[in-house]
C-alpha cells in the first residue's frame, strides 16, 4: 500500500507535452552545469553486478536486491541498490586522479521501497565520484561541494524559468544551513528525525543534515547509513523545502567515503566486520583503491522540485497500487 497526499486546489504548472520537454532540459542542462562545477566525466555504469563481489550497497541492511540466475556465469546477479562502491572502483581501473571525478546515469529497483509522494520502486539518479587527497577529507571541503551542488541545481531553475514562466512560481533558497544530526537532535528531542528535518527545512529553506549513520546521544541513529562506503563523521544530505508539498525534499545523500580507520571502526559498530574479507573491502583496507567522495542526486527527485509536481508519478514511469491511481485521477494529477 501506498500512502499518497495531493495538497488542495494543487494544479500542474505545466502541462503534459511542456512537462516532458522540461524534464528533458533538466537533464541535461544539470549534468552539464554539474560536471563543470565538480570536474566529472560521464562514464557507463552497470545495471547489476555479481552477488558476493561486495559491489552492491546495501541502503539501510534490510531492502532486497533483485536478482536472478545467470546460468552462463554459473552465479546470481543483482540490479544495484546504488553505485556506491562501484564509482570508487572503477575511478581506481580507469586511473583517475586527485580533483578528477566521474558521473553517470543509475537506475535501480528498490522492491521494498514504500510507495508515497516522493518514492518509487524505480530510482533514477546521478551518481558521482571524485578522488580526493588525504588533506581534503575535512567538514570544510565537503560544505563547500555541498554549496556548488546546490549552486548548479539553482542555476538549472534560473534557466528552466526563462523557459517557461509559469515555473517562476518556483523559488528556491540559494544559501545553505548547515547542521549536524545531533544538532538536529538537541534542537527538537521530541520529534521524530524526518519531523526534526521538515521543521528545520521549513524554518530555513535549503539545508545541509550532517554526521548520519551513527548513534546520537539517545541511543538512536538519525537514519541508516552501510557502514561501508560514507564516513559516518563527514557524510551529508541535502535537502530543499518543497512548497507544494510542504516537507523537506531530500535532493543528494552524499559524502566523503571510508578510509581503512573509517571502515574498520564502522563495520564494528555496524556488527559486520566478516564484510572486511570481502574483494572490494579487501582493496579498501589494503590501500589499493584512491580517496574519494561522491553521492546519488535524484533525477525524478529534481525534477519534481524544479517543476513543482507533487507526486514523483509525474516526471517518472513507475509502477502505482489503485489506491494512488485512484487519488491522483481524482485530483487531477497526471502520472506518467
Amino acid at each position: 500500500m501506498s500512502s499518497v497526499r495531493i495538497p488542495e486546489n494543487y494544479k500542474s504548472l505545466l502541462g503534459l507535452y511542456d512537462t516532458q520537454k522540461a524534464i528533458g532540459l533538466i537533464k541535461t542542462i544539470f549534468q552539464e552545469k554539474l560536471c563543470l562545477a565538480l570536474h566529472l566525466k560521464r562514464v557507463t555504469a552497470p545495471l547489476f553486478v555479481l552477488h558476493g563481489s561486495g559491489l552492491n550497497d546495501d541502503l539501510n541492511g534490510v531492502e532486497r536486491p533483485v536478482a536472478f540466475d545467470v546460468p552462463c556465469l554459473d552465479g546470481q546477479a543483482e540490479i544495484v541498490h546504488s553505485l556506491a562502491k562501484w564509482k570508487r572502483y572503477a575511478l581506481y581501473k580507469y586511473g583517475f586522479r586527485p580533483g578528477q571525478g566521474l558521473v553517470t546515469d543509475m537506475n535501480a529497483v528498490r522492491r521494498d521501497e514504500e510507495l508515497d509522494n516522493l518514492h518509487s520502486i524505480y530510482v533514477d539518479q546521478w551518481d558521482w565520484e571524485r578522488v580526493i587527497t588525504a588533506r581534503q577529507r575535512t567538514t570544510a571541503f565537503l560544505q563547500d561541494t555541498v554549496r556548488d551542488i546546490v549552486d548548479a541545481v539553482c542555476a538549472t531553475s534560473d534557466e528552466l524559468r526563462w523557459k517557461f514562466p509559469a515555473l517562476k512560481k518556483v523559488h528556491l533558497t540559494r544559501e545553505v544551513t548547515f547542521i549536524t544530526t545531533q544538532e538536529l537532535e538537541d534542537l527538537y528531542p521530541d520529534l521524530t528525525p524526518k519531523e526534526r528535518e521538515n521543521a528545520f527545512a521549513k524554518e530555513h529553506g535549503t539545508t545541509c543534515i550532517q554526521q548520519i549513520g551513527g548513534k546520537l546521544r539517545s541511543g538512536k541513529p538519525h537514519d541508516g547509513r552501510a557502514p561501508d562506503y560514507d564516513d559516518w563523521t563527514l557524510n551529508c544530505d541535502i535537502l530543499f523545502w518543497h512548497k507544494p508539498l510542504g516537507c523537506a525534499l531530500e535532493l543528494s545523500s552524499m559524502g566523503i567515503r571510508v578510509d581503512a580507520d573509517a571502515m574498520r571502526r564502522q563495520l564494528a559498530e555496524a556488527g559486520c566486520p566478516q564484510r572486511a574479507e570481502l574483494p572490494f573491502h579487501k582493496m579498501l583496507l589494503d590501500g589499493t583503491l584512491p580517496l574519494t567522495m561522491g553521492g546519488g542526486i535524484g533525477q525524478s527527485r529534481l525534477c519534481m522540485l524544479l517543476l513543482g509536481k507533487v507526486h514523483v508519478g509525474e516526471v517518472q514511469v513507475s509502477l502505482w497500487d489503485d489506491e494512488t491511481v485512484n487519488a491522483c485521477h481524482e485530483a487531477g494529477v497526471e502520472l506518467l
